[in-house]
């Protein structure tokens, strides 16, 4: 693919409306096409998708039960089964601020090694097998119901899922990186 098969939103097309959809992801200082990037004004084709996915997408990164960090083991390894190298290099700034270390970051992208505990460990074997099965065995949902609680599980289903679901999109409309 040579560029963007769906070219952001040009900043003489924002308007209210436009802003309003970002709402439940973006605060309104920063509903704007520097601080959205090209992700977001790109779904703002279809504003009212944006809207309802915005809505589902702001639960997984503002409202989790899990920490930021297990979110982000997930959100990476969903990544890495999507080959999104848009999301990959989105997301490990915000992996970072979660607390994985380079070397941990490096293991994810691998699939395993002796950098990460137990717990992230688990994780990316749970989104491994949530790649290659649909589901869950149940020896890993067994293992997975000895550190997080039923909504997190649910939680962890939704991010790995949500994810792959986002990887799809932003590797089908050809999005690059942007600045930020």
């Amino acid at each position: 693919m040579t560029g963007p098969r769906i070219t952001p939103l040009p900043p003489e097309e924002w308007d209210d409306g436009v802003r309003d959809a970002l709402g439940p992801l973006l605060p309104p200082d920063r509903a704007n096409p520097r601080d959205a990037g090209s992700l977001l004004a790109t779904l703002l084709r279809h504003r009212p998708l944006t809207e309802a996915y915005l809505h589902f997408n702001a639960h997984l990164l503002l409202r989790s039960t899990l920490s930021p960090r297990v979110r982000e083991v997930a959100i990476l390894r969903a990544a890495i089964h999507r080959d999104s190298e848009y999301l990959w290099t989105h997301h490990v700034p915000l992996a970072g601020r979660a607390g994985l270390t380079d070397a941990d970051i490096a293991v994810i992208r691998t699939g395993g090694g002796a950098s990460l505990g137990d717990e992230d460990l688990l994780v990316v074997a749970a989104a491994d097998e949530l790649d290659a099965r649909s589901t869950l065995s149940d020896a890993t949902w067994s293992a997975l119901s000895e550190h997080f609680t039923e909504a997190q599980r649910m939680d962890l289903v939704f991010t790995v899922g949500a994810y792959h679901l986002l990887a799809m999109a932003v590797n089908s409309f050809g999005l690059g990186g942007d600045d930020h």
